[in-house]
This record gives C-alpha cells, sequence and structure tokens, in this order.
C-alpha cells in the first residue's frame, strides 16, 4: 500500500460507528429509534423530530447519482495524482444524499441517475474511505 498523502477525517466519537463499519467494508447509516428518519451526516439528535433516541443501520451500499461535477485541474498537490476527479452527490434508497467521489470509471461515463455502489478504500491503519463506481453489468 502507498503512503496515503491526502487530508484525513477527524473521527468524533458521534461518528465511530460509521468509521468502524468502513473499516469492514459496510455502510452504516444513522437512524432515529423514534420516527424511523435516515440520518446523515451523524448527528447527536434526529433533525425531524428532536428525539436523541438513535441507532444505526447497514445501508444497501446502493445508490444514483443526483449531481456530479468533474475537475481536470486546479487542485492541490496531493490531489493531482486522481485528476480527473468525478465528485458526486448520490442518493441512497435509505432515503440519504451522500457527497462521494466516484471511482474506477471513465469520468465522461458518468451521468445522472447512473447506478452506483459503494467501495472502500484503505487510507490507514484506522481509516477506510468510502467511495462509489459503477454498478457492475
Amino acid at each position: 500500500m502507498t503512503e496515503y498523502n491526502k487530508p484525513l477525517p477527524v473521527i468524533q466519537e458521534l461518528a465511530r460507528p460509521f468509521w468502524d463499519a468502513a473499516k469492514e467494508g459496510k455502510l452504516l447509516v444513522q437512524c432515529c429509534n423514534s420516527c424511523n428518519a435516515s440520518i446523515f451526516f451523524p448527528r447527536d439528535r434526529c433533525p425531524e423530530c428532536w428525539s436523541q433516541d438513535l441507532g444505526w443501520i447497514e445501508a444497501s451500499g446502493n445508490g444514483e447519482v443526483y449531481a456530479f461535477s468533474v475537475t481536470y485541474e486546479g487542485v492541490e498537490k496531493p490531489f493531482v495524482e486522481d485528476l480527473p476527479i468525478v465528485l458526486a452527490w448520490i442518493d441512497l434508497p435509505e432515503g440519504i444524499r451522500m457527497q462521494t467521489n466516484i471511482v474506477d470509471c471513465d469520468p465522461e461515463s458518468v451521468e445522472i441517475g447512473m447506478p452506483v455502489e459503494v467501495t472502500f478504500r484503505k487510507a490507514t491503519e484506522d481509516i477506510c474511505l468510502p467511495y462509489f463506481k459503477p454498478v457492475s453489468a
């Protein structure tokens, strides 16, 4: 594994279950046990009903592209090797929208509504980052 030289997320205790699951190749979504709302990003109370009775569910890992942008230049030095970069909003069937990168495809093939699935890449021993890639045919 090459050394990961990009900024890393600061893992807050509130989001630890998300990051622990990512190390195992699972995508967790916070959920409200009072009103059943799905919540992303992790919070200390439900944004729908304000309950603090929150839990976690394993998401399917599938979604579709809601919106995207392709960057071809003008990024900080650690990201140059990743160009072009596809930044996207992904709608998950669990009712949340995640911002992420789309990987493992030609950026010109990305389109609104494209089905995608989560994939994880190990950044450090403690952090695996979720990305999305086109669903395999």
